[in-house]
């Protein structure tokens, strides 16, 4: 099940005590800047969280399944999530 920005906002307002607006204006101040930042090139570092970091894939050659065509497909930036070590160890602690 995937949890999605609403129900991060309905935790964050009742764990924090703020109104649904607040948290939800703070929820999307936060993922404007690091959309800002990775726009602009920028690595951001959250301690023992992760970092997000932009990455550039190369061109390559595909191949249209219908037609059999190669196309050229140009290189492109990926935004890249890595996650920190306190996160690492909290995910996989379920899996025991």
């Amino acid at each position: 099940m995937a949890t999605t920005k609403r129900d991060l906002v309905a935790r964050i307002a009742e764990s924090t005590g703020t109104t649904h607006r607040c948290a939800k204006a703070v929820v999307q101040a936060f993922l404007d800047e690091v959309t800002h930042e990775l726009a602009q090139g920028n690595r951001i570092e959250l301690r023992d969280f992760g970092v997000f970091e932009t990455r550039i894939a190369a061109p390559r050659m595909a191949q249209n399944p219908k037609t059999l065509d190669k196309i050229r497909v140009p290189a492109k930036c990926r935004a890249v999530f890595k996650p920190g070590r306190l996160m690492k160890d909290q995910v996989n602690g379920h899996l025991m």
